[in-house]
């Protein structure tokens, strides 16, 4: 990858962390209870707390080493005992991007090479600790995985030909799968469909997981599963017979997974399956996804009803995975969101190659949240290019999130930089993510300067005065990916920066591990921003 950027001097020195705040006095938005302000109320004093807890740590102070040099470019510094990055300005982002590989198609492909006939080769798998943990998960299970010793985003899998049995029948198998939600809920609706004991676990956050609906439509199944009772969430205990076929009502007003969770595991019952959505379905992209990787290795899935609505879908009990022999992983459209907003913010001009117009992933859609702030892009079968004129300004926007709800949480970081507020709506499953997103949003983009309304499924941010956000600005990831990916783009305020460094020649900035939030697999638990 090759993306080339000019520095900045420093910003003026200000405030470590803003006061948080949330609805300004007089300004309220339709629809607005007490039950909001109320909750409003409680998420200031969670975020004074985390800055206070961060203060006592010493992360809000600012670097002791003085100026930058003034070859320094753009640089991205690692303070190995604080675990903390520190991101400097970014004036312009232009180049082209190799994405690696998505990491919801990744886990799938895994599972569904698990599950079929044959031996199936997965290029471009996305490195990453939920495409570990599934791996670690496979092998625990003795499916058998060869791994590429020349290329690491290569693996050969050798189906089952039907579900994955436990290899100690007489024994419960344990399984710890992190924080990795794509890991989590697929193989718990997996495991059910063979025989054999499980206990699916993970990190403390993972126990704050809702999976209570794909549980419940797995015992609608017949299946013997539960979860923790009283929280809804993992550990998931598993006491697997096989199954039968069935019909089973869920819900999918919370996630999206627990669907193609079912999905994914049907074809390997003995008979019929039907899945009804009861109420409505988000992020319906995903699940399109899901259907369509399902059929290239073999299985159709029949579908009653609008995507949009409470759709119905039949796994005939005659489908049966055969592995297409190898398959390539698209390239991640979440992690294009960062770029393509990166040239969006600086006016510079990125293009994105893995995905394109004819992606099956439904985040590409956030090129055209980009085009509706004032940006032009560019589409092809498998690149994205987007480019900003320096002459027009990105502008606020309101949009209905729900169907990119990774890719939204770039759209919070790039409201920065418009003019006036954006709105990002129908976005509640933020909340039972790798961290609380909402909330974490709220903090973050409020120590940047931004005033930001939170509601249940909606936020609504005012960039700061001038689109100049603060600086020396300690950001908290909560662990979680995609925060620290979505929070470096607040580095391309030094575009807006009166005070820049001349004559200083372009560095490249590479794809490394650590731009990436993440050093020798250990998450990067806060970057600052100078």
């Amino acid at each position: 990858m090759q993306i080339r950027t000019s520095a900045l001097a420093l910003l003026a020195v200000a405030p470590a962390c803003r006061a948080f705040t949330t609805t300004p006095p007089g300004h309220q938005i339709d629809g607005a209870s007490s039950t909001h302000l109320m909750m409003a109320s409680r998420n200031a004093q969670k975020a004074a707390s985390r800055t206070k807890w961060a203060e006592s740590r010493g992360y809000g102070s600012p670097p002791s080493s003085g100026e930058p040099s003034p070859d320094a470019g753009m640089k991205f510094a690692l303070d190995e005992e604080k675990n903390q990055l520190t991101v400097t300005p970014i004036k312009s982002l232009d180049g082209t991007v190799t994405l690696p590989g998505s990491k919801s198609l990744s886990n799938r492909c895994l599972l569904l090479a698990a599950l079929s006939e044959g031996t199936t080769r997965v290029e471009n798998l996305l490195e990453s600790d939920d495409i570990r943990y599934m791996l670690e998960a496979l092998d625990t299970l003795k499916v058998p995985v060869e791994r590429d010793e020349d290329d690491k985003t290569s693996v050969a899998v050798t189906g089952q030909s039907g579900p994955i049995d436990s290899p100690t029948p007489e024994e419960t198998v344990e399984l710890f799968l992190g924080n990795a939600g794509t890991a989590m809920r697929p193989l718990a609706a997996a495991l059910c469909m063979g025989s054999g004991k499980f206990v699916l676990d993970g990190v403390p956050r993972m126990r704050e997981r809702p999976i209570a609906d794909l549980i419940d439509g797995l015992r609608q199944l017949g299946a013997e599963v539960t979860c923790v009772e009283e929280t809804g969430c993992p550990p998931v205990t598993i006491d697997a017979e096989g199954l039968a076929g069935g019909t089973a009502e869920i819900s999918g007003k919370m996630s999206s997974q627990f669907l193609s969770s079912l999905l994914m595991a049907s074809p390997v019952v003995d008979g019929d399956v039907t899945i009804k959505i009861k109420d409505e379905l988000i992020s319906a992209p995903y699940v399109s996804l899901t259907i369509g990787l399902m059929k290239k290795f073999g299985v159709n899935v029949e579908i009653e009803g609008e995507m949009d609505g409470t759709p119905s879908f039949v796994i005939k009990g005659s489908e049966k995975y055969v592995s297409p022999e190898s398959i390539l992983v698209e390239g991640d459209a979440s992690s294009a969101s960062y770029f393509l907003a990166g040239a969006a913010i600086t006016g510079g001009t990125v293009t994105v190659r893995g995905c394109g117009s004819e992606s099956v992933q439904g985040d590409v859609a956030f090129a055209d949240v980009m085009e509706q702030m004032g940006a032009t892009v560019t589409w092809a079968p498998e690149s994205i290019t987007v480019t900003r004129d320096p002459d027009t300004r990105l502008r606020g926007v309101d949009v209905d999130c729900g169907k990119i709800p990774d890719a939204a949480m770039t759209l919070a970081v790039a409201a920065l930089f418009a003019e006036g507020p954006t709105t990002i709506r129908n976005v509640y499953s933020w909340r039972l993510k790798e961290t609380e997103r909402m909330k974490a949003i709220v903090a973050e983009c409020t120590k940047l300067g931004a005033t930001v309304e939170e509601y249940e499924d909606y936020c609504v941010i005012t960039p700061p005065e001038g689109n100049v956000v603060n600086d020396n600005v300690v950001i908290e990831t909560y662990d979680d990916h995609r925060m620290a990916m979505t929070f470096s783009l607040a580095a391309c305020g030094g575009s807006t920066s009166s005070s820049t460094t001349r004559g200083v020649p372009p560095r490249p900035f590479r794809r490394t591990s650590t731009c990436w939030g993440y050093r020798n697999s250990r998450p990067v638990s806060q970057f600052k921003v100078i």
